[in-house]
């Protein structure tokens, strides 16, 4: 986890340390692991601390935890004269043992041995299972405090740090850093994962080791000779416990249950529409103000958002990354794939509440429900017809097309 991931919590009445000795005396103290501060006697008057939420220490005063903070980004601020690294003050006072090789504290199960209790006591938690920090809203349980402070993020569903690239969002800054790290010299695509890259190029190659023992087809991943295989055998062992859909595999499912458990936070005051994370509503929003800041290069076209200047690009280059793993189809975009696999998996998410009817897009959807409404928006200038869905309309549009021609 990086810095930039946590924001000071305000929290009331908490003990602070007055000198060094006190930091002497709490070392051994899994509570007093990381980053101890020193703080004036005039200080314990404060009525009022910040809380680092990785690991749960409280400060009296913010430039504190600031310099708190340090330790757990790998900025050191103060210079260790035995190794000329750079640490923060308590750190280099709780860290000098290193050099000396003493590592006093061992771990009677295994024989580890540590130069801090702290640490063994964490390290402890490996054997015992134990797991002391509990998630408040659903119970789950971490054997560290940053771990839970991850996992608080599935429950509010906020990424407020975007990719600038390709527009991906997510939950921790360092996840974004990882997802920057390795690219693709072919397309420039990023990966989080060495792993990744190597399958990703695939779909540039062409290669597909993943060959089909039943009727001979060939993949470029595991995973889209897996998803093939169900096809075969028929098996949808993932249920939705909310609807009751199944699904081939877990991954359709997690994708499924985002239509059920999203939350969505951010509502835009112009039109209330709303949204699940901070940087969904900002794009929103240039909707309205008619913002595009994102323009093409190559035809000079202007965009809302980045992501909709990646997907665009690549009408002119030609790319489609993203592959069905059923049937080696490939798109433009990720929601277009996700729109096809509901071919293969039948799944009709979205539903008419007035006659029941069930749709693959919602599309789809708002096209059928101008059969109740009556609605037809699209209308045709030479001969004044109107249409329910854009679809039907440039149809009708290629009857005077043709026309036109036959005329010349």
């Amino acid at each position: 986890m990086d810095i930039e991931d946590v924001k000071p919590l305000v929290i009331p009445n908490s003990t602070v340390l007055t000198n060094l000795d006190s930091v002497a005396e709490t070392s051994n103290s899994d509570e007093k692991t990381l980053g101890v501060q020193v703080f004036t006697t005039e200080e314990k008057s404060l009525d009022k601390t910040v809380r680092c939420e990785i690991c749960g220490k409280s400060f009296g005063k913010v430039r504190y935890l600031k310099e708190h903070k340090k330790i757990h980004s790998g900025k050191k601020p103060c210079r260790d004269e035995t190794s000329a690294k750079s640490l923060s003050r308590t750190s280099l006072a709780l860290r000098k043992p290193t050099h000396t090789g003493n590592k006093s504290y061992h771990c009677e199960i295994c024989g580890k041995s540590f130069v801090k209790n702290s640490n063994l006591t964490q390290h402890k938690r490996v054997h015992t299972g134990e797991k002391p920090f509990t998630c408040e809203i659903c119970g789950e349980a971490f054997s560290h405090n940053y771990r839970l402070a991850i996992h608080r993020h599935s429950h509010t569903g906020s990424k407020p740090f975007q990719c600038e690239i390709c527009g991906k969002s997510f939950a921790l800054n360092s996840y974004l850093k990882s997802h920057r790290r390795i690219q693709c010299e072919i397309c420039e695509k990023y990966f989080g994962q060495k792993s990744s890259l190597v399958t990703h190029i695939r779909i540039h190659t062409g290669e597909r080791p993943y060959h089909c023992d039943v009727c001979g087809k060939s993949f470029s991943f595991n995973s889209s000779l897996l998803r093939h295989k169900a096809m075969h055998s028929g098996e949808r062992p993932f249920h939705c416990e909310m609807c009751g859909k199944s699904f081939v595999d877990n991954g359709d499912l997690t994708r499924h249950k985002k239509i059920h458990n999203e939350e969505k936070p951010e509502q835009c005051e112009i039109c209330g529409k709303s949204f699940p994370i901070k940087s969904r509503l900002v794009n929103h929003k240039r909707t309205h103000t008619g913002e595009k800041p994102y323009h093409c290069e190559i035809c000079g076209k202007f965009f809302v958002q980045i992501s909709h200047l990646v997907n665009h690009v690549r009408l002119h280059t030609g790319e489609r990354p993203y592959n069905c793993e059923i049937c080696e189809k490939s798109f433009v975009t990720k929601g277009a794939l996700i729109r096809h696999r509901r071919v293969h998996t039948g799944e009709k998410p979205y539903n008419c509440d007035i006659c029941g009817k069930s749709f693959t897009n919602n599309s789809n959807l708002v096209d059928h429900l101008r059969i109740h409404t009556g609605e037809k928006p699209y209308h045709c200038d030479i001969c004044m017809k109107s249409f329910r869905s854009s679809g039907h309309f440039a149809k009708h549009k290629k009857i005077h097309a043709g026309k036109k021609i036959a005329s010349q």
